[in-house]
């Protein structure tokens, strides 16, 4: 937006920058690695072992690149938000709201073409290091490897579009902001019309719904082929998408019940009552965790699946090439939406900290203790992390399940059987959720007490 300085933008999108680059990685190195099994297996054999490699690739390229989207869409707009006065004054001065969003779709062009190159470079880079690596150490065999598989440039041109994309409607507030607001304080209020609601609702159930009986409907088709893990795929998106759709009702409520474990305190109090108030802030700060522990449990359950199914039809030693390939690209996986939750929450919790200014400013004035602000911001904190640790888990272990059953059920002569629950996975899960609910709130914290009652009051 023509009204920003580089270093304003520069801060504001520096977790945009981060998540593209992770996601363009990603995909980059994922496509490499499918390049590499190829090459290993000549291509003409294995044919259903090729396929399922595909569709593994396919999958995790799309999640990679749908958690890219959300995250992007949730950091544009709480960075919407926080643009409250200056887009109210650019109306004031004669701008319209549709140019303003068009600016900000242009913001996301940029950032997506700088991230999506930057991990492309690393990514062929970093695959053909680490293939190197398991070559030298007799893990993978020695023979010709494609260099650059052309496929690589796919992940960059859909996350410079999905980001263009999810950075307009990230934006869509901006058709809300009226000139009248130049005025005021930059408040999010997260308020829409009860229509807006009841759309978002319907919705949410529909894609909830279907996704549910797509899911079901992949388990199915895996047990004959295990192209089931397509089907199942987007049935995973389609009803996670409807979670996300709806979480400004489900998040809030959830964090309700949390709020009450850390008593009656003033700060525990105003911490609970600032989730259920602005639904819409609380969700977009508290997402970033949600899909990251999800995707965390998902692949390690499905990881810990994966392999127990094809040990029960397979001598071990057979399966260890492609057991080392696909444990990797599952721990990328894992280590690139821990890394996601991360700076999806602590970005979104300290954007969400710069729009409160007045009301901590007012909080000061009212004598809350600087001890009190920073006791509040990590009960806020504390909060989205348990609830949306609580919810992902049980989202993860189910999606995990699902993904397994419609990859491997054809080649598991056992049917149907209960997920393999990797218990390592989930205390690690636990324990780094405990340590990213202290550190997500010591920046926003200090940066809260290092506002001035005054000066707050007056700016707004």
């Amino acid at each position: 937006m023509s009204g920003l300085t580089s270093a304003q933008a520069s801060k504001e999108h520096g977790a945009s920058l981060l998540v593209t680059s992770l996601a363009s990685f990603f995909g980059v190195v994922l496509i490499q690695a499918t390049a590499f099994l190829v090459d290993i297996f000549g291509g003409g054999e294995g044919g259903a072992a090729i396929t399922a490699l595909y569709s593994v690739a396919l999958v995790f390229i799309g999640l990679a690149l749908y958690v890219a989207a959300v995250v992007t869409s949730n950091t544009f707009a709480t960075i919407v938000a926080g643009r409250t006065r200056t887009i109210a004054l650019l109306r004031l001065l004669g701008a319209r709201a549709r140019d303003l969003r068009r600016s900000l779709a242009k913001e996301g062009f940029v950032v997506g073409l700088f991230g999506g190159a930057v991990g492309l470079v690393l990514g062929v880079g970093a695959s053909h290091l680490a293939r190197a690596v398991a070559v030298s150490a007799g893990q993978l065999p020695d023979v010709a490897y494609t260099s650059v598989q052309p496929l690589v440039i796919l992940p960059v041109v859909i996350v410079v579009l999905t980001t263009t994309l999810a950075s307009y409607v990230g934006s869509r507030k901006v058709l809300d902001v009226t000139p009248v607001q130049a005025t005021g304080g930059a408040v999010d209020t997260g308020v829409e019309t009860p229509r807006s609601r009841r759309v978002r609702t319907a919705l949410s159930i529909v894609l909830i719904a279907g996704g549910v009986a797509l899911l079901g409907l992949g388990i199915l088709i895996g047990m004959v082929n295990p192209s089931g893990v397509l089907v199942a795929f987007l049935g995973g998106v389609a009803s996670f998408t409807g979670i996300m759709v709806g979480a400004y009702r489900i998040l809030p409520a959830t964090l309700r019940l949390v709020g009450k474990l850390f008593g009656r305190g003033p700060a525990a109090r105003l911490a609970s009552a600032n989730a259920v108030r602005y639904p819409d802030r609380s969700t977009r700060t508290a997402v970033g965790l949600l899909i990251g522990v999800t995707l965390v449990t998902t692949f390690a359950v499905a990881m810990y699946s994966y392999r127990s199914m094809l040990v029960n039809e397979y001598d071990e030693a057979s399966v260890d090439q492609v057991l080392t390939v696909t444990v990797g690209i599952m721990t990328g996986l894992i280590g690139f939406s821990a890394v996601i939750a991360a700076v999806g929450m602590v970005n979104n919790l300290l954007l969400s900290i710069l729009q409160r200014t007045r009301e901590i400013g007012l909080l000061r004035a009212l004598g809350f203790t600087r001890t009190q602000i920073r006791a509040m911001i990590v009960s806020e904190s504390s909060q989205m992390v348990i609830a949306s640790m609580g919810f992902g888990l049980i989202l993860g272990i189910g999606y995990g399940w699902a993904a397994a059953q419609s990859l491997l059920g054809s080649l598991d002569s056992r049917g149907l059987t209960a997920p393999t629950l990797p218990w390592a996975v989930i205390a690690g899960t636990v324990l780094c959720g405990g340590l990213l609910a202290l550190g997500a709130s010591l920046t926003p914290a200090r940066r809260a007490n290092q506002i001035s009652p005054v000066v707050a009051l007056a700016d707004a």
